[in-house]
């Protein structure tokens, strides 16, 4: 079949012809309208002097009612014609004059009051003509007619529009697109259907995603099902309807979805869970009934729910009523999901960093049927995950993949390679050709501490203040049992800092013990220690210091058990989502009392963990000056150069 003969290629041809008609209609409405209005009106509706000087070939002069009057009582007046408040007398040697009355007496009364007796008003004819010429009258109906013919063709193509959104259901028989799904099908076109929908397919593959070991090995199964449905079908096994990834923020739950569709060759169907709802009523689940239907038409395929927790939160949990249209398009997902045969290949990805606040219909096997969770990756996956994003940049020679891996503990994915960026974005600053370790280290600080704030003005006693007390970190943590050993101290300005001590753990850690957390809570008292002991005075510079090591002393009396006897071994307090406000609140489900003791045991916490931090700080206060001063003479010490002072 020739192009031009296609379904398709008709209609574009349609759609213009349309739009070439529907814009001369436009502007030949604009014409007339622009030209009605601009004519003057006396060529239109009239003064009262057109029929006059079509008679008479000239315009009437303009004079005074009682100079009309006076040509009457000297019988020089011919005729008078009257159209509205004008009063037009001919003369006797055919010229004409004009002049206006007032709109609420009679000509007749008008002239009489000016002195006009009635036996000259008896012999004088007077004429009577309508307000409205023909031509004014012509003017309007080619007016009319044009908005006619003008809304006549918008209501034409609406009604076209309409009629060919109808198939996708719903809402869509009101509005054009509203009720069509926004989803995005990435990837490279491989072919055409024959209603010419593109059928695009993933390029991403299982070795494009690091890090994600375990998470991978669950979904190999999901590809064979997509690759080869068949051989699950001939034992009887269902095909999995739906697999939930849940996991931190940049983990890579959206990369491993287009992986499993690119693994497995199918089109993917990429959207929002937050894309489906909309302030009209009803068009959310019109979307979710436009989306399946799309997938199955192209399955097997892949169709991928991204912050499903957005339309898919628990119901009766928010202000809204059962009628909420969240809830309601929730629902028509459940139902398509449903709706899904054993031998339809259409797999649903859907991912959430909060699975805890799910709909239990929605994680229920028959639709969700897999879990997979992916987790922060730890140091051999960090350094498989630098691997593939450092795979096109130039690095230096002295540049360690393993180094950097250990370098960066709770880093996830999209954290490396906003880091690989950083440093390659700083190399390109300076001038240089390759990536070195100075351009990661500093993209690494960058993304822990903030960006460095240059040109910051500090007096002298400030600039001491801060050196003593991140050496007071410093020194304290390095004498500590189960502290992170010190890798860099500065007082350089980073973010909201005015200084910074970095400690880095030399492994990655999945435990924690009452003597790590005590420790770390002495190590944030460092720097108020040190202060106090070497100024006898104290800043607010332990302000956010203070604020953490509140914080882990009451998860260690509220939730890990780690207190005295007197609260035993339980937790207190339980953490929920606030239903008005969306965010994490604790429901105290303990007494005043209980209250009171949690307090008492963390202040005994945190008093005896500054009495500590105080002890090494005056044991080692030697240590400590000479850490201070050099600081205050290079800003920055490195963990080498600092474990050679403290030796």
């Amino acid at each position: 079949m020739h192009p031009s003969d296609s379904p398709k290629h008709r209609k574009q041809q349609f759609a213009t012809r349309l739009k070439w008609i529907s814009g001369v209609v436009i502007i030949l409405a604009i014409v007339i309208g622009a030209y009605y209005y601009a004519t003057p009106s006396d060529s239109l509706a009239g003064d009262g002097t057109s029929q006059t000087t079509r008679s008479t070939g000239s315009r009437p002069e303009q004079l005074a009612l009682p100079d009309i009057v006076k040509l009457v009582k000297a019988n020089e007046i011919k005729s008078l014609v009257v159209r509205d408040d004008v009063i037009i007398a001919v003369k006797s040697d055919g010229t004409s004059i004009s002049a206006r009355k007032e709109a609420n007496i009679s000509t007749i009364e008008t002239l009489k009051l000016l002195g006009a007796t009635e036996e000259q008003l008896a012999n004088l004819p007077i004429v009577v003509e309508s307000s409205t010429s023909s031509s004014a009258m012509a003017y309007s109906s080619w007016g009319i007619v044009a908005l006619i013919a003008l809304v006549a063709v918008v209501g034409f193509i609406t009604s076209r529009q309409r009629r060919s959104s109808n198939s996708s259901g719903g809402f869509g028989r009101i509005s054009s697109n509203m009720g069509r799904s926004n989803a995005r099908v990435v990837g490279k076109t491989v072919g055409k259907k024959d209603d010419d929908e593109e059928v695009i397919r993933p390029q991403v593959t299982f070795d494009m995603v690091a890090g994600a070991d375990n998470a991978k090995e669950e979904l190999k199964e999901v590809v064979e099902f997509l690759k080869e449905p068949a051989k699950f079908q001939r034992l009887g096994a269902r095909i999995p309807k739906g697999v939930l990834m849940s996991g931190a923020p940049g983990t890579g739950k959206t990369l491993l979805a287009k992986a499993v569709a690119g693994e497995a060759g199918v089109p993917f169907f990429s959207i929002s869970g937050s894309e489906f709802v909309e302030m009209f009523v009803g068009v959310g689940a019109a979307r979710v009934r436009d989306l399946f239907r799309r997938a199955r038409e192209n399955a097997p395929a892949v169709v991928f729910v991204d912050e499903i927790d957005a339309v898919g939160r628990q119901r009766g949990a928010s202000m809204g009523s059962g009628n909420d249209e969240r809830e309601q398009t929730l629902n028509q997902i459940l139902v398509e999901m449903d709706g899904f045969t054993s031998d339809t290949t259409v797999i649903v990805l859907a991912s959430t960093n909060r699975p805890d606040i799910l709909d239990p219909a929605l994680l229920r096997p028959g639709r969700f049927d897999r879990k997979v969770i992916l987790d922060r990756p730890d140091m051999q996956g960090r350094a498989a995950i630098l691997r593939v994003h450092t795979r096109n940049k130039p690095l230096a020679s002295e540049v360690s993949i393993t180094d950097l891996a250990k370098l960066t503990p709770g880093f996830v994915g999209a954290d490396l390679e906003n880091m690989v960026n950083e440093a390659a974005i700083l190399a390109a600053r300076r001038n240089l050709r390759r990536v070195g370790v100075a351009e990661f280290q500093d993209a690494i600080e960058r993304i822990i501490a903030g960006p460095e704030r240059q040109g910051k003005v500090m007096s002298d006693y400030e600039r001491e203040v801060i050196a003593f007390h991140e050496a007071g970190h410093a020194v304290v943590m390095h004498n500590l049992e189960f502290s992170d050993p010190v890798h860099k101290v500065s007082i350089v300005s980073r973010g909201m800092a005015l200084g910074y001590t970095m400690p880095l753990p030399d492994s990655d850690k999945y435990l924690h013990s009452r003597e790590m957390f005590e420790d770390k809570i002495v190590g944030l008292f460092g720097g108020r220690a040190a202060e106090e002991v070497f100024f006898n005075r104290v800043t607010t510079g332990a302000a956010n210091d203070l604020e953490r090591a509140t914080k882990l002393a009451r998860s260690m009396v509220t939730r890990y058990g780690f207190s005295s006897e007197n609260l035993g071994l339980r937790c207190f307090g339980e953490e929920q989502g606030n239903q008005f406000l969306g965010h994490l609140g604790e429901v105290r489900d303990y007494s005043e009392a209980i209250a009171q003791e949690i307090d008492r045991e963390i202040r005994r916490i945190l008093d005896t963990a500054y009495q500590r931090a105080k002890d090494i700080v005056n044991e080692r206060k030697h240590k400590l000056e000479e850490l201070a001063k050099a600081l205050l003479d290079h800003e920055t010490i490195e963990r080498t150069e600092f474990e050679m002072m403290m030796a």
